[in-house]
């Protein structure tokens, strides 16, 4: 189910009416699970916000509780040499080299969604990952795009 549907049943956004309808809680919405899709448009959403305002006014979104983060979904933002740029769950790594990271099964992360980005510009790469609110190893799936014109990848994942 797309994530404004879902936001429009939960009552946290309205359609021609003065008013949202509480037809949920916010925790409920909170709580709904995010699809591939959901991945994928904010990836999008994404890149062309740093397009068209840059990577500086775009992170303060991406780092901001709202449509780029909220649940298990924020915007990693790293360039071509695999050093982080956008870091929502540690800001303070901005600035990091993570072009060695490996999953629990020795794939190279970060190695692998630049590939994808240099190859073909924007798609898919799975692995494993620490989900936080688990505390386990699960399978992930991540939408990876670059921007446009420059040497950075943006992307957002999902456990499944």
């Amino acid at each position: 189910m797309r994530l404004w549907f879902r936001l429009l049943v939960a009552g946290l956004i309205s359609v021609g009416t003065a008013a949202p309808v509480p037809l949920s809680t916010p925790a409920a919405a909170e709580e709904a699970k995010p699809t591939q899709e959901d991945a994928r448009s904010i990836t999008i959403k994404a890149v062309d916000l740093i397009a068209a305002q840059g990577l500086d006014e775009a992170a303060k979104a991406f780092n901001a509780e709202g449509p780029f983060k909220h649940g298990e979904i924020y915007v990693n933002v790293i360039d071509f040499a695999g050093v982080w740029k956008v870091y929502p769950p540690r800001p303070a790594g901005a600035g990091q080299s993570v072009i060695n990271v490996k999953d629990p099964d020795g794939r190279y992360v970060v190695q692998d969604v630049l590939a994808v980005a240099k190859d073909k510009g924007e798609g898919w790469v799975e692995y494993r990952w620490l989900n936080p609110a688990s505390n386990r190893i699960e399978p992930k799936i991540t939408y990876v795009k670059r921007v446009p014109g420059q040497e950075l990848v943006a992307y957002v994942g999902i456990y499944k």
